[in-house]
């Protein structure tokens, strides 16, 4: 299984990326049947919500299923509206823009979502999945192909990729075309959504390597959502722990892997199996060294 590399120490820059400011989020409360019945019960999936993001971080967002990543990530890169509160990109404030006034805005901000399967059009062949989003900023097609190929390069896929369909590929190939198609667009910011969780364990290592190793070269910013607390801890410079929609704590990633101030984050700590994916690597070295002996 390969190794996680480890990751180099970054000094915080001063250039803000992404800030929220109460950010709010919440769900039902219209009548159960074509306007009339009793009303549905209200969900606050957000819950005034504020993080800062600066350029080349990346920040973890942990917590169990519905407490409420997701909804967020979808508020901050405005794939839903949020009721309440400011989403600033680059010091913009994105939630009062129109629709169109927005599109300027989407080159900057991209998404990896959590099945790379679903999230390709099956009947569409691999270079023009990903040469499509240049090709609606305007790029000529010949230049877009040019740079999805190299994109390809880039993630680690053969150049034969370009005209195949994604049905033809591994799980973990999926999801660097996935992020290949996030790259096309020459973004500063892309949110990860459980881009690892649906992956076995040696393929979550390789594809961590490959956005650490993108961040690095790029300069990108990331917020990496995940219920792993052990691939947050690789991946994270900051952590916000989410529970019912609040953001219970937050700080610098490894500060609260070592001395977590909530007994929530204690207990998702104390749940996830101590550096699962170095125990399991150096458990699959250990059984090679047996068998060759």
């Amino acid at each position: 299984i390969p190794r996680l590399k480890p990751r180099k120490t970054r000094k915080r820059s001063k250039e803000v990326v992404v800030e929220t400011s109460a950010l709010h989020k919440s769900f039902g409360g219209g009548r159960s049947f074509l306007g009339f019945g009793r009303r549905t019960r209200t969900v606050d999936a957000v819950i005034d919500v504020n993080i800062e993001l600066r350029k080349g971080e990346t920040l973890g967002v942990v917590g169990e299923s519905g407490s409420g990543k997701s909804t967020l990530a979808r508020c901050i890169i405005r794939l839903i509206d949020s009721d309440n509160g400011m989403v600033e990109l680059n010091g913009v404030d994105i939630t009062t823009l129109k629709r169109n006034e927005m599109r300027q805005h989407r080159k900057f901000i991209q998404m990896v979502f959590q099945d790379p399967f679903a999230s390709l059009n099956p009947r569409s062949k691999v270079g023009d999945i990903i040469s499509q989003g240049p090709m609606l900023q305007g790029i000529e097609k010949a230049k877009a192909h040019q740079r999805t190929r190299e994109l390809l390069d880039v993630v680690g896929l053969d150049s034969k990729a370009f005209n195949r369909f994604p049905h033809e590929f591994s799980g973990g190939q999926r999801q660097r075309i996935c992020i290949a198609r996030a790259l096309a667009v020459e973004p500063e910011f892309i949110i990860c959504d459980e881009s690892v969780s649906a992956l076995d364990v040696s393929v979550q290592a390789q594809v961590l390597n490959l956005l650490n190793d993108l961040q690095e070269s790029r300069g990108l910013t990331y917020i990496f959502i995940s219920h792993d607390l052990s691939v947050v801890k690789f991946m994270a410079d900051m952590m916000a722990v989410m529970k019912e929609g609040h953001i219970v704590e937050y700080g610098p990633s490894e500060a609260i892997y070592r001395n977590p101030k909530e007994e929530y984050t204690r207990s998702l700590i104390e749940a996830t199996p101590c550096d699962d994916l170095e125990n399991i690597r150096r458990l699959v070295e250990h059984r090679k060294q047996l068998r060759s002996t």
